[in-house]
């Protein structure tokens, strides 16, 4: 019988983040990762792929790396590397945070930036224009499973260009060049914040990923993910 994944994790332990009492007075919380020593406790997973493709086919990557020589190989990131041999493959990070004011409502805003070289002048299909860019929040842990012959992820992250109320597009991974060569590129939600509720302990999950309509292989680098939760009058 197939073993299947349910995540691969980037950590030996999900690491609870604690928010500094300065953070908790003005209200905004801003939680900063550039993995240039650890993976930060981010953790991966891959969603949307059917059930009966042997994982040796899908190149499935979310792991630390050096960053592509024409960037900077000196500097670190999370290469995200999958094969979409089916309809749709989301790839996936998590992160939970802790320490926040329990049942209470907060507004996740992300930037981000990360290493593409997908050129933005394709006509027709192409990795860079079907493959989106997307970042949320909720109180649910994101977990994989298998259902309806593919495996599913728990939260709700829309489908490709279409976002949910847990999740929003950013843009897709294009590198606003004509030159298909690795670019730093950055994205943000700002104009569609994410709004959550954190749970009676006061944690709750952060989530980013690309969802790709892609049919062949797909390779960024996230450089930087900034996430800031503000508390909501």
């Amino acid at each position: 019988m197939k073993k299947w994944i349910t995540m691969v994790s980037l950590a030996m332990f999900t690491g609870l983040l604690s928010c500094n009492n300065d953070a908790k007075l003005n209200g905004i919380i801003t939680i900063e990762s550039e993995f240039e020593t650890t993976v930060e406790d981010w953790q991966s997973g891959f969603s949307g792929y059917s059930s009966s493709t042997p994982d040796s086919t899908l190149q499935l990557t979310l792991d630390r790396a050096r960053l592509p020589g024409i960037l900077d190989s000196t500097r670190y990131g999370i290469k995200a590397e999958s094969y979409n041999r089916g309809d749709v493959m989301f790839m996936f990070l998590k992160k939970r945070v802790s320490g926040l004011r329990p049942a209470t409502t907060y507004l996740v805003t992300f930037d981000m930036t990360i290493g593409t070289q997908y050129a933005d002048n394709v006509t027709g299909a192409s990795s860079g224009n079907d493959t989106y860019i997307k970042a949320g929040a909720s109180v649910n842990e994101p977990t994989i499973k298998p259902e309806g012959g593919k495996y599913t992820i728990s939260i709700n992250k829309g489908n490709l260009s279409g976002g949910s109320s847990e999740m929003a597009v950013m843009g897709n991974i294009t590198n606003g060049t004509n030159n298909n060569q690795y670019r730093l590129v950055t994205r943000s939600n700002r104009d569609q914040p994410i709004t959550v509720t954190a749970d009676a302990n006061g944690e709750l999950w952060l989530c980013i990923g690309t969802d790709s309509g892609f049919k062949g292989l797909t390779t960024l680098f996230y450089d930087r993910i900034k996430a800031e939760l503000t508390l909501q009058n």
